[in-house]
């Protein structure tokens, strides 16, 4: 399944109308055009994914959506609703943002899929480390892998500027050693959202994922 065009005119009304007064009078409209179309969007996907990885069974889509309302106490911008719908699809559901899976933003101002391990603790961040120096070969296989190149190109994130000395010779070798974020982008453009398989093609940008989400948890205990 797909989502539908009245799912992104929602949005774009919404975008020029940020405020509580004009949700509630759309609210009954969202209801039904967005939040139940994402939910069994959500659903289906979930349904694909647990057909290939056992550990899915079970969960709900209401366990990986977040909520449309922002949190405003720390932002300049004051508008109360987020102009797309997101779930983060992975073990645990959205609660488990290190967890790998696969996090869904979809809207008119952007479409994608990633993949992330987001701002690691020190000690994680150590751990990823060592997982890329003491099996460079395993991680250069997983990150130019034909399907992994062709979804998400290569691995994203924020990098320190120095790294400990223990590092050093290890990153001259794989400079993806320096980042301090870990993750993996797809882009979409709305118009495809919109085919029916769409939900099939999401869960083949997950597989091209999952190695490369297995060997960043390889030893992990969360």
């Amino acid at each position: 399944m797909g989502l539908t065009e009245a799912f992104y005119e929602f949005f774009i009304e919404l975008s020029a109308n940020n405020q509580k007064s004009w949700f509630d009078e759309n609210r009954a409209r969202y209801e039904r055009e967005v939040k139940a179309l994402f939910l069994t969007f959500v659903e289906s996907v979930l349904v694909k994914m647990a057909a290939v990885d056992g550990r899915f069974s079970g969960m709900e889509s209401k366990q990986c959506i977040f909520r449309i309302n922002k949190d405003i106490r720390f932002s300049k911008d004051k508008t109360p609703y987020k102009l797309h719908c997101a779930a983060a699809i992975q073990i645990g559901g959205r609660k488990e943002m290190g967890a790998g899976g696969l996090y869904i933003q979809l809207g008119p101002e952007a479409c994608g899929l990633y993949s992330v391990v987001y701002m690691p603790e020190k000690d994680e961040l150590m751990r990823i480390r060592g997982l890329i120096a003491g099996d460079m070969e395993g991680f250069n296989r997983v990150i130019t892998d034909k399907a992994f190149v062709k979804y998400f190109g290569t691995v994203r994130g924020e990098k320190n500027k120095r790294i400990d000395a223990d590092w050093l010779v290890a990153a001259a070798e794989q400079p993806l050693l320096y980042n301090k974020q870990f993750y993996i982008q797809h882009a979409i453009d709305a118009e495809d959202t919109l085919r029916s398989n769409f939900d099939d093609y999401v869960v083949e940008v997950w597989k091209a994922s999952r190695g490369f989400n297995a060997f960043l948890q390889k030893g992990s205990i969360g």
